[in-house]
């Protein structure tokens, strides 16, 4: 094998289009220079479809919790009091977030592998009025759940004034977002998954809602300050250093994005989706999430003990230098997720379940060889 191909098949960082990587190798120019500058208004505005909104969008140079952060520390004071749905990981991260600048966080929480539906968010929020934000996950990465964002932000709407305040950074780009239609009030993400590039960049967009909450707010942030970052962009500039070459290579990846259009991408990672699932249930191992909220661009997989999945794990990299994801925190060492978002095909998602059959017989798991593969290439021949 060459030991410098490898096969990153994890939910993000994901891998990075050749042509993108050549765009992100164009010589530095100066980020106040007037060609820069009409390079990023433009990049910021083609944005916008991928949020369903007609407000601006907001690129940060920091991770998607940075944007986090932002959605935070820019709508809510110490002593305030937000609701937070928290389905696994990155749920529970906004909740962090929200105590450590003194908001006071209520936890809806369901087991990890569920989703929060609009009914338990109906009865939460009944118990709550005086909440003044709503945080959401749209895909939750840690359980491979995708919550019904358009359904509860209904409920929202009818229960109360808060604002919602999703974080989309695992899914956005890949999954239909329409965020002025559902009501959406902040829409997060990052460009390391769905947008195919590296970390470090954040995308943020507000509703008018939303800005009449941060004007009157007295930020605690300086770096995150929203209304630095809407006053320069005004100016087709930012209010402190761009990350330069990163913005080169989104532009290359909207070109990309463009060229397929929004409604063909959506379908192709439903349809990467529906592969894994059947060939996981081919295999016998159990999913995590329910067909119903079962998310787009990751699979998580429990196999309940009928093998080991870190020594699975680690037999794809010793011999396929293939890379899947395991579980975090309680989830350790017990389940494994497989990502099929961005620069990702349905061949490739062929590539990876026969990589992982192979890897079960490696460490000796009960597996009959090429029942997975088979299962997903009927789903791609149906769609075909």
């Amino acid at each position: 094998m060459f030991s410098d191909k490898q096969i990153l098949r994890i939910p993000g960082p994901t891998p990075i289009p050749p042509r993108v990587q050549q765009a992100m190798n164009q010589p530095m120019m100066g980020h106040r220079s007037g060609k820069f500058s009409a390079l990023f208004a433009r990049t910021a505005e083609r944005l916008k479809p991928y949020f369903g909104t007609q407000q601006d969008v907001y690129i940060i140079a920091g991770s998607g919790t940075s944007a986090l952060e932002m959605g935070v520390v820019n709508t809510l004071q110490p002593g305030d009091e937000a609701a937070i749905l928290v389905s696994g990981n990155f749920g529970e991260r906004f909740a962090k977030i929200c105590e450590r600048y003194g908001v006071i966080a209520h936890r809806l929480e369901v087991p990890w592998g569920e989703a929060v539906t609009p009914e338990l968010l109906d009865a939460f929020l009944k118990e709550k009025p005086q909440v003044k934000s709503v945080f959401a996950t749209y895909c939750e990465t840690s359980t491979g759940v995708q919550n019904p964002i358009a359904e509860l932000a209904q409920v929202i709407r009818k229960q109360s004034d808060a604002l919602f305040i999703v974080d989309a950074v695992s899914c956005l780009g890949a999954v239909p977002c329409e965020m002025d239609a559902w009501g959406v009030d902040i829409v997060v993400t990052g460009s390391q998954k769905a947008f195919m590039l590296p970390t470090g960049l954040a995308f943020l967009a507000a509703s008018e809602r939303a800005w009449s909450v941060i004007e009157n707010n007295k930020s605690l942030a300086f770096y995150l300050d929203l209304k630095a970052y809407r006053k320069s962009l005004k100016d087709q500039t930012t209010p402190y250093t761009p990350a330069v070459s990163l913005i080169f290579g989104l532009a290359e990846v909207l070109d990309i994005l463009e060229e397929e259009g929004l409604p063909a991408i959506i379908k192709r990672h439903e349809l990467m989706r529906d592969m894994t699932r059947a060939a996981m249930r081919a295999l016998n191992i159990k999913l995590m999430a329910d067909d119903a909220y079962a998310a787009t661009t990751v699979t998580s997989c429990d196999p309940q003990g009928a093998f080991d999945a870190e020594a699975m794990r680690k037999a794809l990299t010793k011999h396929y230098n293939v890379s899947i994801a395991g579980g975090q925190h309680h989830l350790k060492g017990k389940i494994f997720r497989i990502g099929h978002m961005g620069y990702c095909e349905p061949l490739d998602v062929l590539q990876i379940i026969a990589a992982i059959e192979l890897s079960l017989h490696h460490i000796g798991a009960p597996v009959e060889l090429g029942a997975g593969v088979k299962a997903a290439q009927e789903v791609l021949i149906a769609h075909v």
